[in-house]
């Protein structure tokens, strides 16, 4: 069996590590197909060797540009390499332009598509993710649900046959990290000491970078934090700021280059909180049993709210007061799985039969 995986930004890169691990100990054929829609070193290449993901097979090299032009030109890429590995499943992750274009040029041409964390939704059609991740549910031909919750959304979709719950896929590669780390004294910026409290903070979503008003008020939450915050600087927080003439350097505040994998879990997992507008993160922060503070009005991953390691903040203004709450109590359970999630993912793949799927209601 031939598997042909699309990613093209960073939660997509580490999604597909452990994936990959699994076949790796099969017979089946993984090709994995780049689109360049993080093209950097420091959003793309060094994640690849961090996780020892094999080397993309195909490098699309799409770039930047708007939603449209973004997907429009993975679409136009994808055609020839899809002829000419003829696939089984194309498996896409997450919901970034590239997971959309990789599963509509699958569809359109007639090959299976998985779609792995199939069934979040934050309810907010305003974000691009929210349509994307919306409309490659629907167009899939398997869905891996990462929750309870998830699995629950697509039935109320009508999904529910193509459905299957497996866990969240990133939840092995977490404890992994976490435990490769466990005693290493975490890479940060000069002048941020790894033996007092610091936060972390990544920004990036258009709804948080794209208002100047709103930005400068993030930016000045952060710099009132009661400790120094690491800002990971996203290029699009960093683009933003820069037109919005915003200093990322101010009070609390320290920028610096985003992270690697493994050095950002280390960084997180000796932090005294995180802030965010991120998915990923949020859960990440919630498996490492780090308080996070999430910058938005909903959250994908309500289970890290319901047990209390996230809090949303839709108004920054009330970002530094959250910034000194307690930490929560710890907690038994386990909703995004016990980090076998791959090896299930791969025993779905190889025990259905693609045909079978593609008229699933």
């Amino acid at each position: 069996m031939r598997i042909l995986s699309v990613v093209g930004a960073r939660p997509e890169f580490i999604q597909v590590a452990p994936l990959a691990r699994a076949l790796s100990r099969t017979d089946h054929e993984h090709v994995i197909v780049h689109t360049g829609q993080h093209y950097d070193s420091a959003m793309s290449d060094v994640f690849f060797a961090d996780l020892a993901v094999p080397a993309p097979n195909v490098m699309l090299g799409v770039g930047s540009g708007s939603h449209g032009v973004q997907t429009g030109r993975i679409l136009e890429a994808m055609d020839p390499v899809l002829a000419e590995y003829n696939p089984d499943w194309v498996v896409v992750f997450g919901d970034t332009n590239s997971t959309l274009a990789g599963a509509l040029s699958a569809v359109k041409l007639h090959t299976p598509v998985a779609h792995v964390e199939a069934g979040l939704r934050s309810f907010n059609r305003v974000m691009p993710e929210e349509i994307n991740r919306i409309a490659t549910d629907h167009i899939s031909d398997l869905l891996f649900a990462p929750t309870h919750v998830a699995m629950r959304q697509l039935e109320s979709e009508g999904l529910l046959a193509r459905a299957r719950l497996v866990g969240d896929i990133k939840t092995e590669i977490t404890f992994a990290v976490r435990d490769a780390v466990a005693g290493i004294a975490p890479t940060l910026p000069p002048g941020v000491d790894a033996g007092l409290p610091y936060f972390v903070a990544t920004i990036h979503r258009a709804e948080n970078t794209d208002d100047p008003d709103r930005l400068a008020s993030i930016v000045g939450a952060l710099a009132r934090a009661p400790h120094p915050v690491v800002l990971l600087v996203h290029p699009r927080l960093a683009t933003r700021a820069k037109a919005s003439g915003l200093a990322l350097d101010v009070g609390s505040l320290v920028p610096a280059e985003p992270l690697a994998y493994a050095p950002m879990v280390n960084a997180v997992v000796n932090s005294a909180g995180v802030i965010t507008d991120s998915g990923g993160l949020q859960k990440e922060a919630f498996l490492l049993e780090v308080p996070c503070t999430t910058v938005r009005t909903e959250t994908e991953w309500v289970e890290t709210v319901e047990l209390g390691w996230n809090v949303l903040c839709p108004d920054p203004r009330q970002l530094a007061a959250l910034l000194d709450r307690p930490t929560p109590p710890a907690v038994s359970e386990a909703p995004y799985g016990v980090g076998d999630t791959a090896i299930r993912i791969v025993e779905e793949l190889q025990s259905l039969e693609p045909s079978a799927l593609t008229s699933a209601p």
